[in-house]
């Protein structure tokens, strides 16, 4: 799949953020997480995709199943700030 500059930009952050779900992204832009891991291999330098891979491997928050039924939200509510 191809996808515009703003569109590879929101999936790149979604994929970082802590409380958004593969799921959601699939949701939103089609992409499994192999699809999403291969677009971050792409797009983030090497030493920035190792690092992201460490942060999500195995983190229960990126997984709608393994998640605790207290995440209700998809992003900490001090994560963006007020405009």
């Amino acid at each position: 799949m191809q996808f515009r500059e703003d569109e590879t930009s929101r999936i790149i952050e979604m994929a970082w953020e802590d409380r958004t779900p593969f799921e959601a992204i699939h949701a939103l832009f089609g992409l499994n997480e192999q699809a999403v891991i291969k677009l971050m291999r792409k797009n983030l330098k090497p030493r920035s995709f190792n690092l992201w891979r460490e942060r999500v491997s195995g983190r229960k928050t990126k997984h709608l199943l393994m998640r605790s039924k207290n995440v209700v939200r998809g992003y900490c509510k001090t994560q963006y700030k007020h405009r």
